[in-house]
């Protein structure tokens, strides 16, 4: 196990401060129940002006954070007349000790005490302080954390962001996508969703599917009960490591961009990660992410940005060569922002139970053994914008139009870029390249 942990961190250096992105990060309470009061929070990074008329509500994916649109909401803020832009962070989030990621970004700590707190304590017992990991049994409530508490949420921050009579559109990226049509179709107690919202923006996810067997669901209820309430994307037994891994590489990517890969030099690291000349961190971090190195299961992560340089530099090492859409700095820098950031360190499995079984976005056996109250998707009559990369082999497209046949929705954008993005290239690429950007753009003035 140790061996695999020290594989995923695959280029951490020495740390140094991000370029600041978004504007404010605030607390919103969530709804009620669901576990202790004390947890009932959620956050909001804010974009644009606060005198906007409109506001855009954005809804990260799986693993997902608020700093996932901080490129994209700067720019959308800027250039969609009176719009703000608000990233929502889940609950989760507030759970994660990212107190040396923020001293490494401030200069405070070196790029080794930063591995040591956070990964390499992990195969070194003896290295004191590090990072307390929570305790499941500490967080039983958390096997509650779903859909209807996602939704319920969602809501209250559509209502604070409505105040004053503001006009809102919901988006959402990947899982994201999908809640963007859970809500639109959810009854609050008889209010559907879809009436507190102008737009819907659909950033590669979501759809009319085929949901769930009530059988799969069942036993995936039962299993939940009794194993661990969050979601292991690495299958280590630490569902946390997902994002300290992401978070400290990006930090060594930002700080030594050129200093030998801390990562390539471990023996811990396997060779599917590794360049086979010697590289710097920002190659590695490079090398670990694009879709034509990364491996195929990493798919969710993958950009398209460049190439290991042929030719060595003057100190021996491979550098990075920024030859695609997504530069990696650029990716670095969302990677390691904070507060808020790219990755809910830990996620809770039942979100993923619940959105998956949702996708018929219907009344069914699945649907209504969860409480789930997808029920509207006949009435709903806003605009759709739907953007689709490779990770979907194109059914992202065709889910939307399945739901545009079943609903009222009065037009639609559909932006097929299979050949071209990977999944996280609309949320990371350069805008002056971004074709999430340039397409959407026209669809948010339309809504004004």
């Amino acid at each position: 196990m140790r061996s695999r942990v020290a594989s995923i961190a695959a280029a951490v250096a020495l740390a140094a401060p991000a370029t600041a992105l978004g504007d404010a990060y605030v607390k919103v309470a969530g709804a009620p129940g669901f576990g202790p009061a004390k947890y009932a929070n959620l956050h909001i990074e804010k974009m644009g002006k606060p005198s906007a008329k409109r506001v855009l509500v954005l809804i990260p994916g799986t693993f997902a954070g608020s700093a996932d649109f901080l490129t994209v909401g700067d720019y959308l803020a800027k250039h969609v007349p009176n719009l703000q832009v608000w990233a929502i962070d889940r609950r989760p989030n507030q759970l994660e000790d990212t107190s040396y990621m923020v001293k490494a970004l401030k200069g405070q700590i070196t790029g080794q005490q930063l591995f040591d707190y956070y990964l390499g304590w992990i195969g070194d017992q003896s290295i004191q302080p590090h990072y307390q990991p929570l305790k499941d049994a500490d967080f039983p409530f958390a096997r509650q954390w779903g859909l209807k508490m996602a939704m319920e949420d969602t809501r209250r921050v559509i209502m604070a962001a409505k105040k004053g009579g503001r006009q809102v559109i919901l988006g959402g990226h990947s899982l994201g996508g999908s809640s963007v049509y859970d809500y639109a179709t959810w009854d609050f107690a008889g209010h559907p969703g879809y009436k507190d919202i102008a737009g819907m923006v659909a950033i590669d996810g979501g759809g009319v599917g085929p949901g769930q067997p009530l059988a799969t669901v069942k036993k995936e209820i039962s299993d939940l009960s009794t194993s661990s309430p969050w979601l292991d994307l690495l299958g280590l037994g630490l569902p946390w490591t997902s994002g300290a891994f992401q978070e400290t590489g990006g930090i060594g990517v930002l700080k030594e961009p050129d200093a030998p890969s801390v990562g390539q030099a471990s023996p811990l690291l396997p060779a599917e990660f590794k360049p086979n000349v010697p590289v710097t961190n920002k190659a590695q971090y490079g090398y670990s992410f694009d879709f034509r190195t990364s491996p195929t299961a990493l798919s969710l992560i993958h950009i398209h940005s460049g190439h290991v340089n042929a030719t060595a530099g003057a100190n021996g090492l491979h550098g990075w060569v920024n030859d695609g859409i997504t530069p990696i700095e650029s990716f670095a820098k969302l990677s390691s922002h904070e507060p808020g950031n790219f990755v809910e360190w830990y996620y809770p499995k039942r979100l993923t139970i619940d959105v998956s079984a949702a996708n018929s976005l219907k009344k069914d056996p699945s649907t209504t053994y969860l409480g789930l109250r997808t029920w509207h998707a006949k009435q709903v009559n806003i605009p759709l914008y739907v953007f689709q990369t490779s990770l979907s082999s194109g059914r992202v497209i065709a889910g939307a139009k399945a739901f545009v046949k079943e609903s009222k929705v009065p037009y639609h954008v559909y932006v097929n870029r299979s050949a071209t993005y990977s999944h996280l290239d609309p949320l990371a690429a350069t805008p002056s390249r971004n074709d999430f950007l340039k397409t959407v753009v026209p669809f948010l003035k339309r809504l004004g």
